[in-house]
């Protein structure tokens, strides 16, 4: 059967392009992971120079300054800060002081001086970034390293992490002090003319943080105290100290087994400082470019394919080809692509079936242009149709507030009303569903709280409160908070008998816009408030209050979506909190 020896022939042209491309896969992909592990070992390498480098600079800074502040005569040294030939003891300290201010200055890495002290004969003068007291040098004369740091030689600067001696601390526990007799003191002993300068921890910490995301890197003086690390806490590198420490070659990497992981580790050690900076990569952890993996095994499928199924060409084209058309249209159909695709529709039969697949798809996108339209005019009706609901209700309590005051009083409020309507009348003409500032509706609320509280002979007072100044430019749908301050006047205040206070809060969190509106009138019930969005009910002949919630609600669904509008919460005589949501934009 030729049905038979087509699916014969795929099958075996198929096994033996599968078998000569996983061959040629592997070798490229062995080849590829091989070269993968010398590029990021390189990279590493050098991450770790650059590193290196900059807390060299960084470390012949602060030496330099301690060396310019111990040997240099004229800066700081005078027979006694007491008095001086050349001025008073006041002015010598002020200079001195601007002095060792001025070097951490220009260093370039003032922030990260902790302090710096000098001490002579009884004086003391300090800068830095911490703060300074009357007893340091003698902190930092108990100090364990204080008498083995001032007896080194002048050319040992080696770097060692030690307890912050002084008291309090600053929330910094650990310091790398540097310190050295003054050269030219008038004391022979050098307990009583010194410099000290602490490095803090955050030089190192900051910067091997902004050597790049996901890098495990290590600081550590030469005796193997850590200084900081980066993506570090989960590896005991006590052992890889001890042999980084031995190695005879200052820098270079190799590999090892750290944890159960095969390593890769990167370092370099200074010979000055002793400081040791060291990477590890572990390889189970190297970003392979699956994406150029991906790619060369499709080119090579693509070849064997071409070459091995030429064999069963002539055989499959006729039905192959037509039927891959036909799928490949149904794809893109299921995909949303609706667009007719005549190459599907031949004479024959599956032709036949093409030329219905294109016609199912044109009626299809008729369909679903006719459903978007009539929901989305549907949509614009029922929008229309509720913000015009709510337009005669504020219009009417409105005007019944005008006809209070010319009958209770002949005076300038009518004045004041008038003034406020015609605002608002102005700002509800300009147009259905528009979208204004927060800033436009407060200032729409307030005249429509002018009016209501001349009729109401100050019965109630409002109050806003805004979290951000940013937020009085957020968007926001015209009318939604009058008819809740309506609602909260008229079935909460007004009820009460006594004067009340509408609280307004406004706030914004996660991209939503929250307003809390708060009322201390009757309150609601609970089986009130679980009918109050959805019953529109309440309208008696002597206002339309009890509309403006359900409207206000569904208003913000249609326009928003179901996840935002009205939320509810109150207690009888209490108080009454609605919170608005809205999203958050501007």
């Amino acid at each position: 059967m030729p049905r038979t020896f087509q699916y014969k022939l795929l099958l075996y042209n198929l096994l033996v392009v599968i078998s000569i491309a996983c061959a040629v896969s592997f070798y490229n992909y062995h080849s590829y992971y091989k070269d993968a592990i010398q590029n990021e070992t390189e990279n590493s390498v050098n991450r770790i120079q650059i590193l290196s480098d900059r807390m060299e600079v960084a470390y012949e800074e602060m030496v330099n300054i301690i060396v310019t502040c111990s040997e240099r005569k004229s800066l700081f040294y005078t027979p006694s800060l007491k008095q001086s030939e050349y001025g008073d003891a006041a002015y010598i300290k002020l200079y001195a002081s601007n002095v060792l201010r001025d070097f951490c200055a220009i260093s370039g890495y003032s922030k990260y001086i902790y302090k710096i002290t000098l001490y002579s004969n009884g004086e003391i003068l300090q800068a830095g970034s911490a703060y300074g007291s009357s007893f340091d040098f003698r902190d930092i004369q108990n100090a364990p390293w204080f008498h083995d740091m001032l007896s080194r030689e002048n050319t040992q600067y080696l770097l060692s992490l030690e307890d912050n001696p002084f008291s309090p601390m600053n929330y910094t526990p650990k310091l790398l002090p540097l310190l050295r007799p003054l050269k030219y003191s008038s004391s022979s002993n050098p307990e009583d003319a010194w410099i000290f300068l602490a490095i803090s921890p955050r030089l190192f910490s900051d910067t091997l943080e902004s050597m790049g995301d996901g890098q495990i890197i290590f600081a550590s003086t030469l005796d193997g105290s850590i200084i900081s690390s980066v993506n570090g806490k989960d590896y005991d590198v006590s052992d890889l100290l001890v042999t980084l420490r031995n190695l005879k070659d200052p820098q270079g990497n190799f590999r090892t087994l750290l944890n159960g992981k095969d390593c890769i580790i990167s370092y370099q050690r200074q010979l000055i400082s002793g400081l040791i900076f060291f990477q590890i990569l572990p390889i189970s952890d190297l970003n392979l470019d699956h994406g150029m993996i991906g790619g060369t095994i499709a080119l090579i499928f693509f070849f064997c394919c071409t070459i091995g199924l030429t064999l069963s060409w002539f055989i499959s084209r006729q039905l192959s080809a037509p039927i891959s058309r036909l799928k490949k249209r149904l794809e893109f159909i299921s995909m949303g692509n609706f667009e007719p695709d005549r190459s599907i529709e031949t004479d024959d039969e599956i032709g036949s079936i093409g030329k219905q697949i294109n016609q199912m798809s044109d009626r299809i996108s008729d369909l679903l242009e006719t459903r978007v339209q009539s929901e989305k005019e549907k949509k614009d009706l029922e929008i229309k149709m509720l913000q015009a609901q709510i337009n005669p209700h504020f219009l009417y309590n409105t005007l019944d507030s005008i006809k209070w005051i010319a009958t209770m009083q002949k005076n300038s409020g009518i004045v004041q009303v008038v003034t406020a309507l015609s605002s608002l009348l102005k700002n509800m003409a300009k147009g259905f569903n528009e979208k204004v500032t927060l800033r436009q509706e407060l200032d729409f609320l307030q005249n429509y709280v002018i009016i209501e509280k001349i009729r109401y002979i100050e019965l109630f007072d409002v109050t806003t409160e805004v979290d951000q100044e940013v937020l009085y430019d957020a968007k926001i749908v015209k009318l939604t908070l009058q008819p809740i301050v309506e609602n909260a006047i008229f079935n909460g205040i007004e009820p009460s008998g006594r004067n009340g206070l509408i609280q307004i809060h406004v706030f914004a969190e996660n991209s939503v816009l929250y307003i809390t509106i708060r009322d201390n009138g009757i309150g609601i019930s609970p089986e009130g408030i679980e009918t109050l969005l959805t019953d529109t009910s309440r309208i008696t002949r002597s206002n339309m209050s009890g509309i403006g919630l359900p409207n206000v609600d569904r208003r913000l669904k249609l326009v928003y979506g179901e996840e935002y509008g009205l939320k509810l919460e109150s207690e009888l005589d209490q108080y009454t909190l609605i919170t608005i949501a809205l999203p958050l934009e501007f």
